[in-house]
């Protein structure tokens, strides 16, 4: 009996160290490792099933951390570096090759394996770095944890003034549940946006409600962008230094800026061009008269009638009395000086009666009336 009873132990131990770093239950996906000790420096190979099938892994040493709460810093406490990533087969199995290398943070650690694309999921198995130090895991603030129960969703869209570069807004939808053994009340949870392969810029944001264990909740989050902001970003939410959900985002362009841009380019020179050529005619020298000197105009071409040729009006003589005493032309001896003749204007039509030669006025040359005029017919009487 005393025998059998060293017997018993052996194999009870053997089967504790079988079971050993091993993660998670057999209904959910697994971690194994093929040492649960390794010094800096050397390596373990990480096997694993259960998981999506054609799923990429990321492979991780972390400290401060254990299967039960997790890893308490988040990646901030893992041996960034060193990881390595993995793809799941067919069946939702992989094996990789792990060196093993100290985390910034002491030990307890374990090698966790998380899901890099796609739902969310991890799993933790123990491992002991020989030689890194131990230390206690901090406290917990709260008996309850959090786990993420459907596939999380941005919702909302984009409006107008988005396009013209105001920030893109959405809200992050997701429902969770109470896996602890107390409640949560007015949990903080932070919204990271990180921009292709950058970092995430984190944000806290308080969602008011008390989730009671065993109890599932809906909670909404917004998530806001810079303001311009555009490209492929992902949203990611963390709750007690563990990653709850990942999202992608893609945000389009405001070409509403780069039209204002366009415009602007094109309404300031004009602008200028204007102002400038005010300035020029302001300061431009003037003419001696005063006026500023402006180029000649062309005159434009016009259309007129040629004006009928002027005819010169015929002279009326009219016969009126015969005066008695006819003045003699003036002789070439007593004749003034004589003047130059004033141009002659042209007179309208006027009748016989009206004509300005008549008895009121003559206007032709004087013209001799007497009996011994030659114009003046005689009567011949007997010699």
């Amino acid at each position: 009996m005393r025998r059998g009873l060293p017997l018993v132990v052996v194999v009870l131990l053997l089967a504790l160290a079988g079971t050993a770093g091993v993660g998670r239950a057999a209904d959910g996906p697994q971690v194994r490792l093929s040492a649960g000790q390794a010094g800096a420096g050397g390596a373990v190979t990480v096997s694993g099933s259960g998981w999506r099938p054609r799923t990429l892994l990321m492979v991780l040493v972390c400290g401060r951390a254990t299967p039960a709460r997790g890893v308490v810093g988040g990646t901030n406490s893992c041996a960034n570096g060193d990881g390595r990533a993995v793809t799941t087969d067919a069946d939702g199995a992989f094996s990789r090759k792990l060196p093993v290398a100290e985390p910034p943070v002491p030990c307890p650690c374990v090698v966790h394996v998380a899901t890099v694309t796609g739902a969310t999921a991890e799993a933790d198995a123990v491992l002991e770095v020989a030689g890194h130090p131990v230390a206690p895991l901090p406290a917990e603030r709260s008996a309850g944890r959090l786990a993420v129960l459907s596939d999380a969703r941005l919702t909302g869209s984009s409006g107008l003034l988005t396009w013209f570069g105001a920030p893109a807004t959405r809200s992050l939808v997701l429902t969770v549940g109470n896996t602890g053994t107390s409640p949560i009340r007015d949990p903080v949870f932070q919204v990271g946006t990180a921009h292709g392969v950058f970092a995430p810029e984190w944000d806290e944001r308080q969602w008011h409600g008390t989730l009671a264990p065993g109890k599932k909740a809906r909670i909404t989050l917004p998530v806001e962008l810079s303001a311009g902001a555009h490209g492929d970003y992902t949203v990611t939410l963390r709750y007690g230094g563990r990653v709850l959900a990942e999202q992608p985002w893609g945000v389009g362009r405001p070409w509403g800026v780069t039209l204002f841009w366009v415009l602007l380019c094109l309404v300031v020179p004009a602008a200028l061009f204007r102002a400038g050529m005010a300035v020029v005619d302001r300061v431009r020298p003037r003419r001696p008269g005063g006026a500023r000197h402006r180029p000649a105009r062309r005159p434009r071409p016009s259309l007129r009638l040629p004006s009928p040729p002027r005819l010169p009006l015929p002279r009326i003589r009219t016969a009126g009395p015969r005066s008695a005493a006819a003045p003699t032309a003036p002789t070439a001896a007593t004749a003034p000086a004589a003047r130059p003749a004033a141009p002659t204007p042209t007179l309208p039509w006027f009748a016989p009666d009206s004509a300005p030669g008549g008895p009121a006025g003559r206007s032709s040359a004087p013209h001799d009336d007497s009996p011994t005029s030659p114009t003046t017919p005689t009567t011949k009487g007997p010699t």
